[in-house]
Order: structure tokens, then C-alpha cells, then sequence
């Protein structure tokens, strides 16, 4: 039976039904047990679970996963949480050095089960080190897998898909869908795959290929564009990686154009890679330039109210990409 929830609700759901489920799995991370998270994504968790499974932790995120890459080892599935994208450069060493290469390194020997929820993206005017989308520094490593799910549907689903997969996952949740983002939701248990891409909407004109809040973003400009005559397709790219090329070339191939959207920083962005695949193997189907909607080369986003609103991606900047891709 589905009902109608936010992401927020499903991915409290997702962790409830797995702890559940399987008693080698438990959260650790800043805030999550007593005050239930700072956006209260796992409240009542640990009344429901305990101390032993609800571990609050000190403000120490290279610690934090460190004692997640043990535990795995030792034959648990922690997940646990960054409180923001932000901090999270602290744990990077674990994450590239350690978990990513841990299957590699032992030839096979030990696998890495951890599953790493991380709350990122702008909005609310919470200015620098509360609002980065910073994924990209995790896709360029090899040995880990990367989401970003933009519906309540797909959050519960993979997130159940990543506790369980077998290798190290990281779960990126974009703080401005965590209440916005409501789909009907099957109250059991179902998994969603890592790896797949999703089309959002069909389009004959040109591709949008984007992921995350961004999805919503050019949904919005996608059907703004249709009462212009415009039909843009637009793929969500819920695995950044590995990367569903297949889907996002069909697409490509289809449409002949490409405009690819996402909230981090244009230099050496997620869309740069995008762009050397579609060069590579699309060339000859391409009848415009690739063009990037992206979030400006700044060093962080501004606190202040103005400004903010001049950094964020919207819809009206992706509606002018694509009347400029469309007019080509």
C-alpha cells in the first residue's frame, strides 16, 4: 500500500524498515539520536532502537567514518551521517583512501558496506559551509558509488538498495527536497536500483541532463519551454556513479542537442564529464554546442539574501538555456 510522504519521511522510513530487518545495521553521527537530526530525518529512531544502534557522536566526521569502515569490517552495515556537505572534508581521507579501495587493496578480502548520508545544497539562505553540492569530489574516485535521489520514492528505494549493496555508497540528500519532495510511497519493503537513470519527462527537441534539486528546477522550465512550442526531455541522473551512459546517450541521440543542469560549480563540474562522454560518443548526433547551466566559480555561496538569490540556479536561468540551446 502507497501513501503520500515527503523524502524526509521516506528516508526515516528506509532506516527504520532496515534496522528492522536486519540487526547488523545502525546509524552513527552528530545530533541524530537525542535531538533526531538537525532536519529531524531520524527522529524517534532512538527510542525505537536504543543507544547501541543510535550513536551520537562527537563533532569529529574523520573519526565518524573511520568507525564505520571498522565496524563493516568486522561484518556490520553502519550508515553513517555527515550533518552537511560541508564538513565533510574531514572524513575524505577515509572515504578515498580507506573505504573506496578496501575490496581493492585486500584482493577481494574485505568488502566496505557503508552507506553514508550526507545533507547538502543550497537554500534557506544558510551562506557558506551549510549549503555546498559537492558531489563531484566523490564521483572521480573509483571504488565508490554516488546518489542523489530527487523523489521520495527513489530516497526510500535506493537508500534500501544502498545499506544493502556490498561496497561503499554515498547517499547525498539535497536539504531543499527533504519536505518539497512528495510521491506516493509503498509502505513495505522495495528497493530501487544503483545505476539506472530516470526519464523524467519525454522531449523531441533537446536533452536536459541534470540530478538533484535540479531535477524539480527543470521539470519547471522543461514545461514552461512546452507552451512555447519547445519539448525538452529530461533524463535525472540518480547515480552519478557509475554513470547510466547508455540512457543518457539514447536520449542525446534522440534529441540532438544536450543542456546540462546542476547546482555545483561549473569548472571541472559533474556536467564536464557529461560533456566529454556526449563528445566522444554522440558527436555525430549533435546539432548545437553542449551547453552547462551550472552554479557560478565563487568561492562559496553568499549569506546574504541578494546575493544568495543572484548564486542560486533557478528555473528562469535553465528556461534561458534553453531557448538559447533551442534556437540553434
Amino acid at each position: 500500500m502507497a501513501r503520500t510522504i515527503n523524502m524526509l519521511e521516506a528516508i526515516n522510513e528506509a532506516l527504520s524498515q532496515e534496522m528492522e530487518r536486519d540487526e547488523r545495521v545502525f546509524i552513527l553521527g552528530e545530533d541524530i539520536g537525542l535531538s533526531g537530526g538537525v532536519f529531524k530525518v531520524t527522529d524517534g529512531l532512538l527510542d525505537k532502537f536504543g543507544e547501541e544502534r543510535v550513536l551520537d557522536t562527537p563533532l569529529a566526521e574523520g573519526i565518524i567514518i573511520a568507525a564505520a569502515i571498522g565496524s563493516s569490517m568486522m561484518g556490520l552495515r553502519p550508515v553513517p551521517e555527515i550533518q552537511f556537505a560541508d564538513f565533510i572534508t574531514p572524513a575524505v581521507e577515509q572515504i578515498v583512501q580507506q573505504a573506496s579501495k578496501l575490496r581493492y587493496r585486500s584482493a577481494g578480502g574485505y568488502s566496505c558496506p557503508i552507506t553514508i548520508r550526507v545533507c547538502c545544497g543550497a537554500g534557506g539562505g544558510s551562506g557558506l559551509y551549510h549549503s555546498q553540492e559537492n558531489a563531484t569530489w566523490f564521483v572521480h574516485e573509483p571504488g565508490l558509488k554516488v546518489v542523489m535521489p530527487s523523489t521520495a520514492y527513489d530516497a526510500k528505494g535506493m537508500l534500501l538498495a544502498a545499506i544493502r549493496d556490498p561496497d561503499p555508497v554515498i547517499f547525498f540528500e539535497h536539504k531543499s527536497l527533504y519536505r518539497q519532495a512528495k510521491s506516493d510511497v509503498p509502505e513495505g519493503d522495495y528497493t530501487v536500483p544503483i545505476g539506472p537513470a530516470a526519464i523524467r519527462r519525454e522531449g523531441r527537441d533537446l536533452t536536459i541532463l541534470t540530478y538533484g534539486f535540479m531535477t524539480q528546477k527543470s521539470l519547471d522550465a522543461a514545461e514552461q519551454m512546452a507552451q512555447k512550442g519547445v519539448e525538452a526531455e529530461v533524463v535525472e541522473i540518480r547515480t552519478l556513479a557509475p554513470i547510466d551512459k547508455t540512457t543518457i546517450l539514447d536520449s542525446v541521440r534522440k534529441t540532438n542537442k544536450a543542456l546540462i543542469v546542476h547546482e555545483d560549480k561549473k569548472t571541472m563540474g559533474y556536467g564536464a564529464e557529461l560533456a566529454a562522454i556526449l563528445s566522444e560518443e554522440a558527436f555525430d548526433h549533435l546539432d548545437g554546442p553542449i551547453m552547462r547551466v551550472t552554479g557560478p566559480d565563487v568561492p562559496a555561496i553568499p549569506f546574504s539574501p541578494n546575493l544568495d538569490k543572484a548564486w542560486q540556479v533557478n528555473t528562469e536561468k535553465i528556461v534561458a538555456g534553453i531557448e538559447k540551446l533551442a534556437a540553434y
